[in-house]
């Protein structure tokens, strides 16, 4: 937990949340607070299992799942290529397109670009939602509705990252959905309290957002959603938990925005609510993806009965690991 990303304090707080479900259980669980040693660190704990609450680059890009394949360390979530995959969002979206998956039209722009930055923002179509290619929790995303807005947010996104996603923007409901082994548990729609989109104050200030569980969708488009959900974790390969993010437009389309493989577990985040939704405890939720630990993506151990009759889905990893 913890680590270097602009989303530290955010993995602190699932990581003493999971820590503390995890021991409550009788399991013998340690918080390790990521920094330069941890290849060290990790070697002198002896786990056996690690339980992955990293979030943001580092962490849930492919460089800790690396890390931890070449200890032999089984752990949780997505893996390495996986992880790289999703947390690039603009290699995501070229693999939902791939897969006729519906994304909005966008553009890339990088760091070595920012010269002809002025005329491109005066040659494209507006509004659009710009945002760092490979950060996590909307850090630094905006919206922008003139040139010189999209130069603002380009220049504020590229601080983050050396390159950026410009998205056309489009209106709607903003829903997200939870994949856990690769079945949708829930969606959840989503209305901002704090600004025009769901950014970093919304996400996590207690009361920042209204959330609705199921979203106010006619059944047909909450199917939808669900299923488009499932189709975006396999399509980029996806293990343990997921949250896929959608808008809804008023048009009648539903639209995939991107995929998080190691999505907040805080007392305001999303997937325990959905958990919650279909009785689902957290503590429940956190056993079950630490039994679902991974190596090479094969998993590794065998989940208790109790947990595969409580949630169906995790019963099929644990046949799997039989």
């Amino acid at each position: 937990m913890g680590g270097l990303s602009v989303e530290r304090e955010v993995s602190l707080r699932t990581g003493a949340a999971v820590q503390k479900a995890l021991v409550e259980r009788g399991f013998d669980a340690v918080g390790i607070d990521v920094g330069p040693d941890i290849d060290g660190r990790l070697r002198a704990e002896k786990i056996e299992i690690a339980f992955n609450a990293l979030h943001g680059k580092f962490g849930e890009d492919g460089c800790i799942q690396g890390l931890l394949e070449l200890q032999r360390s089984p752990y949780t979530g997505s893996d390495l290529l996986s992880s790289a995959l999703a947390m690039n969002k603009a290699k995501a979206k070229e693999v939902f397109r791939l897969y006729n998956i519906p994304t909005p039209p966008y553009y890339t722009i990088r760091r070595d670009d920012i010269e002809q930055l002025s005329a491109r923002a005066r040659s494209r179509s507006l509004p659009v939602f710009v945002k760092p290619v490979a950060e996590g929790s909307s850090v630094g995303g905006r919206i922008a509705g003139t040139p010189e807005e999209l130069e603002d947010a380009v220049r504020v996104a590229l601080t983050f990252d050396n390159e950026v996603l410009v998205e056309k923007y489009i209106p709607g409901m903003e829903v997200s959905v939870g994949v856990l082994d690769g079945e949708a548990i829930g969606a959840v729609e989503i209305v901002p309290k704090l600004g025009a989109f769901y950014d970093y104050a919304s996400k996590y200030t207690p009361g920042g957002s209204e959330y609705h569980i199921p979203p106010r969708l006619s059944e047909t488009r909450r199917e939808g959603v669900l299923r488009l959900a499932e189709q975006a974790h396999r399509a980029l390969g996806c293990g343990g938990v997921t949250r896929v993010d959608f808008i809804v437009s008023d048009g009648g389309n539903e639209w995939v925005l991107e995929l998080n493989t190691l999505p907040g577990m805080t007392e305001t985040s999303l997937i325990p609510k959905l958990a919650a939704a279909r009785s689902i405890s957290f503590g429940d939720l956190c056993e079950g993806l630490l039994w679902g630990a991974a190596l090479g993506g094969v998993v590794q151990f065998r989940r208790p009965a109790r947990l595969g009759e409580l949630i169906p889905s995790l019963d099929v990893a644990a046949r799997v690991a039989e």
